[in-house]
């Protein structure tokens, strides 16, 4: 359990997508152990996108809302898992005054892809999944609850 950080920040440049994903997969994983938050460097709308794909695995995101690293109350991390170029300047530059760890996932904007709704679905599922996975790695997840 010492591994196991006590709150962790999930950030990407609009709060929108990649974050949202990130804190509720890790909720949904671990809330019960760790708090976790995320944040934006200029907040947008969660997309409906989103929405969508997390509902596929239970996960309810439609009363998510976005917030910036100014809107934080609290900035006790102790980790900050940047998932955007932008978000990682923005965390580096927090963390100058804060003994934080920041990680560096760099992640596909989903919301960039065109085409068919099945086309842009596909798209989010695969963020999503991949945000999964690489929590899985990082996470000890032999502590989540038993459903």
């Amino acid at each position: 359990m010492a591994d196991l950080p006590e709150a962790v920040l999930f950030a990407c440049s609009h709060n929108s997508v990649r974050s949202p994903m990130g804190e509720a997969l890790l909720k949904h994983l671990l809330g019960h152990r760790i708090y976790v938050d995320s944040v934006g460097v200029r907040p947008q709308d969660v997309d409906g996108f989103v929405v969508e794909v997390m509902d596929e695995l239970g996960i309810d995101l439609s009363k998510h809302r976005s917030k910036s690293f100014d809107d934080l109350e609290d900035t006790s991390y102790d980790l900050i898992i940047s998932l955007s170029p932008e978000a990682q300047h923005k965390a580096v530059d927090l963390t100058r005054t804060m003994a934080c760890d920041v990680e560096f996932w760099n992640t596909f904007d989903p919301s960039l892809i065109e085409g068919s709704r099945e086309t842009r679905l596909q798209a989010f599922r695969a963020v999503r999944d991949q945000l999964r996975k690489r929590i899985e790695e990082r996470f000890t997840l032999d502590l989540k609850p038993d459903r």
